[in-house]
Formats: structure tokens, sequence, C-alpha cells
């Protein structure tokens, strides 16, 4: 005896190839923001819990390289009024990048995490090194001008 259509139920595989690519789709661009966010915490709350002398180092590489953005509006030199909205174009570059990298993951039908991960941490690095050659260019100019 064969089923009718009103008795067929439909039943969804939990944490199938399917389930994994919707998920890393769906939360990627979150999860961009996870390491930069809390490497840019660090870096403002070492600004406002210390005035050691080890806390404006940490502040300053720890918000360039949570929001790489402050570079172009010349923090810490320049407007303070700028720096809201360079702190929100970079959370969109890491959302950007989590995106981009949540769709090379699954790429592949049987992509995991793992794989989000490995193409996100390969962007990070290269923001980050930009930031990094774009912080020693700064230093080399600005301590040619105030010549220590």
């Amino acid at each position: 005896m064969s089923p009718s259509s009103d008795t067929i139920v439909e039943y969804h595989l939990i944490e199938g190839p399917r389930w994994y690519r919707s998920r890393i789709r769906t939360l990627g661009p979150l999860c961009g923001l996870l390491i930069p966010g809390v490497v840019g915490l660090i870096g403002y709350v070492s600004l406002q819990a210390s005035d050691a002398s080890w806390s404006g180092p940490v502040g300053l590489v720890g918000g360039y390289f949570g929001a790489p953005a402050l570079l172009a509006v010349g923090a810490p030199f320049g407007d303070r009024g700028i720096y809201p909205l360079a702190v929100a174009a970079s959370g969109l570059m890491w959302v950007l990048i989590g995106l981009l990298a949540s769709r090379r993951a699954t790429r592949n039908p049987m992509a995991s995490w793992s794989d989000f991960w490995r193409h996100y941490l390969w962007m990070l690095g290269g923001v980050w090194v930009g930031v990094a050659v774009a912080l020693s260019i700064a230093v080399v100019r600005i301590g040619a001008i105030v010549d220590w």
C-alpha cells in the first residue's frame, strides 16, 4: 500500500552537508568580526584602563589591527570626530571579508568551518601585513621628522 501525499512527512537532515554550507554562509560574515573585534577591544580597554607606558603602544597597535581604517583618517593625530566612521568602515570591511571567506569555503560541497577559517585567516593576515607595513612607514617618517 503506497502512502498518500497527505501522509508524507519531510525530514530535514541536521548537520549534513547542506546544513553546514548554509550555516557557514549565514554565520561567516559575523565570524569575520570576532578576531579583529577582540583585538580592537583589547586596544580600547588598554587605553581606557591604564595610563602606564605600555597602554599607549598596545592601544595603538590593537586599534589599528582591529580597525585598519583608522590609518586612513590619520589616527591618533587626525580629527577625533571621524574615528567612529573609520571604526564602522573597518567593521564593514571585516564583515565583507567574512562573507568572502564563507563563499570561498562553501564552493566545496563538503565545506566545514575549518575551510572557512583557513580562507579567513589568509585574508586577515594580508590585511594585518598591510597594517604592519603602514605602521613601519609611519614610524620611519615620523621618526625622521621628530628626530628623537
